[in-house]
């Protein structure tokens, strides 16, 4: 029973925590790249990266799979090089749930270096700082507040991801089942009682990061 309960949870937290550590990436780099870049086009790029929080969970799914399948250039490329294919792994899960956490991270980081005084960037330009000094050293720790509070909050997605996991991922008990996939599973089952120990753990974790969130803008 414990065992059964934990498994679960502890392939979710190792999920979130790749899939946010990706995000928290991938979003502060392309946030600060968009924050003030205006170029032919940019409205469209915006609206892919966005697209993903607007989108039923089982398109993502299903657009996961036809990129990574075994028909998919990519997905053939997956196979050759690591003998195995993505899909139906634990790597899918945490695809899905980077996808899905993304714009979350990518809106908060752009705003927050949107905020973040020019000339202050431009004075350490001006005395010799280079862009990368610039980005780690005055952009970053100015924006710290909206990266952090969207890191907060893509780690919150990716862990309460279920549609597109469930589609890409599958259902695998101690392979790719992770909380919300092992609840459902529960619940048409009819074991309720592990349903609600589930249930309570990932509430809490939720509730805790959120609050966290609440927190760091006071």
């Amino acid at each position: 029973m414990i065992q059964e309960f934990l498994s679960p949870l502890q392939l979710s937290l190792k999920i979130a925590l790749v899939a946010g550590f990706v995000v928290i990436i991938l979003g502060t780099v392309i946030g600060k790249l968009l924050s003030r870049k205006h170029f032919k086009g940019k409205v469209m790029i915006e609206t892919a990266l966005m697209l993903p929080l607007v989108l039923p969970p089982s398109v993502v799914g299903f657009l996961l799979i036809v990129i990574f399948g075994k028909h998919s250039l990519l997905g053939r490329a997956i196979e050759w090089a690591f003998q195995q294919p993505v899909i139906f792994t634990w790597w899918a899960a945490v695809i899905a749930s980077v996808v899905v956490a993304f714009p979350l991270m990518y809106q908060s980081a752009k705003t927050g270096f949107q905020g973040v005084d020019y000339e202050i960037e431009d004075a350490a330009r001006v005395d010799g700082a280079s862009e990368w000094k610039v980005f780690f050293f005055i952009s970053i720790p100015l924006a710290s507040k909206a990266i952090v509070t969207g890191g907060v909050l893509s780690l919150a997605r990716a862990l309460g991801e279920f549609g597109a996991t469930l589609m890409f991922a599958g259902n695998i008990p101690g392979e790719t089942q992770t909380v919300p996939t092992a609840i459902y599973v529960a619940i048409d089952s009819g074991n309720m009682n592990l349903a609600w120990l589930w249930v309570i753990s990932i509430v809490f974790l939720s509730f805790l990061m959120l609050l966290f969130v609440q927190l760091k803008q006071k």
